[in-house]
């Protein structure tokens, strides 16, 4: 089980790192929904985050949904 700490509403600066599909690099990302991925491969945890994709040219942003390793969102994980 992972320790999920996140808050609706809050933005994230998302690494491509941290990222499944990092192909357009790092995202900021208002959170509107968080889902635990069950079929993940043993050892490997990811987190949907669903939420609104924000940038300097769109601040209300686009409803999106990335995926994103659990370390991400873990209470002592490298949060931004």
């Amino acid at each position: 089980m992972y320790d999920i700490r996140v808050r609706l509403g809050e933005e994230l600066r998302i690494d491509a790192a941290d990222r499944n599909w990092p192909e357009d690099g790092p995202v900021t990302l208002r959170v509107t929904g968080v889902r635990l991925v069950g079929n993940r491969p043993q050892g490997d945890g990811w987190v949907w985050l669903e939420g609104m994709k924000i940038t300097p040219d769109d601040p209300d942003g686009l409803r999106t949904q990335i995926l994103v390793r659990a370390a991400f969102l873990a209470g002592d994980g490298p949060r931004r």
